[in-house]
């Protein structure tokens, strides 16, 4: 479906998303004396999305960068946007098990998120990107995904009258750079958020946001399962790389930047588990079907190598402690619209 957003309604939204951007507040008394053998403790504290120096947020940029991140313009034929991988409905992915370019050929990995993506120290499944900026441009120009030489692309931008002037609002220049182009769309990817989740309410006081059997599911993913140890804090990453013994032969992940790095070969990046019950299928690669499938696998410790991390070996688990499991990472999914995102006010 083709988006096409006017800029007077797109600053006025975010805008209004900007007034009603709160964080999660716990409904029940505080205690004078917190337990803090409590692991929901772990998972309270909202993430802190800082916009560079280099590029502050204004409503203008964010509202540029959502009108390129919906537009088809950026590809080759007009026919792939951004938002054509990562879309808002699917936990900002595409439900395939790899991604797939303009011209049909699959890519080598799985499309990944873009929740939590504005709080990452570095993007990418092997982690070669040091910022959203720096991401901008290699799907725009890869032939095997947008297709859309940069010079291309500028031209196009220029010769829109809408976008001129939507530039000329979003930078004091008001050219329309290469610069200018990656900066709208990381900025708008920033202001990107996870809806409020069954697991948000219940940690923050409705102890009857989430069933018993997904109660027991937390306990499990913060003890035995061994889950927390990897998938911590609100944002469920620990945003390193490890081997989870899952990857063969030349697909080395992170090592194939560190090829002396024993731990880092197979080694791919900790994904986020915000909205992960519609982001099937799992893994880098998409080779493990469904959540089910992902809770076996850690379940057998997958392949047992020098580079395995020390968090994966085989767990022992009971039937009914994965359905317990399976239960816990379904509350994980927001209920709010998906693309209402809000934004901080700049630091």
């Amino acid at each position: 479906m083709r988006w096409t957003v006017g800029s007077a309604c797109v600053v006025a939204g975010l805008v209004a998303s900007m007034a009603g951007l709160t964080m999660a507040v716990r409904s029940e008394p505080a205690k004078a004396d917190p337990d803090l053998s409590d692991p929901r403790l772990a998972f309270q504290t909202a993430e802190a999305v800082v916009y560079p120096d280099t590029n502050p947020f204004t409503v203008e940029k964010a509202a540029l960068g959502r009108r390129l991140f919906f537009d088809p313009a950026l590809s080759g034929a007009g026919t792939l946007s951004c938002a054509s991988c990562h879309e808002p409905s699917r936990g900002w992915g595409d439900n395939r098990p790899r991604g797939i370019g303009e011209i049909g050929t699959a890519m080598k990995v799985r499309t990944p998120t873009l929740l939590h993506a504005a709080s990452a120290p570095i993007l990418g499944w092997d982690g070669k990107f040091s910022s959203l900026e720096n991401v901008t441009f290699t799907p725009i120009t890869s032939p095997a995904v947008m297709n859309l030489p940069e010079s291309v692309l500028i031209q196009r931008l220029r010769g829109d009258a809408d976008y001129v002037r939507d530039f000329a609002l979003a930078f004091p220049s008001g050219a329309i750079t290469r610069t200018s182009i990656e900066q709208a769309l990381a900025t708008y990817q920033r202001t990107i958020r996870p809806g409020q989740s069954a697991f948000d309410r219940w940690i923050a006081g409705d102890a009857r946001a989430i069933s018993l059997r997904a109660q027991n599911g937390f306990r499990l993913f913060t003890g035995k399962a061994r889950c927390a140890e990897c998938h911590s804090g609100a944002a469920f990453t620990d945003a390193s790389f490890h081997d989870i013994g899952i990857a063969q032969g030349e697909d080395i992940g992170r090592g194939r930047y560190f090829p002396s790095s024993r731990m880092l070969r197979y080694a791919f990046k900790t994904p986020t588990l915000r909205d992960v019950a519609i982001r099937a299928p799992y893994m880098h690669d998409g080779s493990v079907a469904t959540l089910e499938g992902v809770i076996d696998h850690y379940d057998r410790g997958g392949i047992d190598r020098p580079s395995r991390a020390v968090e994966v070996r085989a767990l022992g688990l009971t039937p009914s402690e994965k359905a317990d499991l399976l239960a816990f990472l379904k509350t994980l999914t927001g209920t709010t619209p998906p693309d209402a995102p809000g934004a901080p006010s700049p630091r």
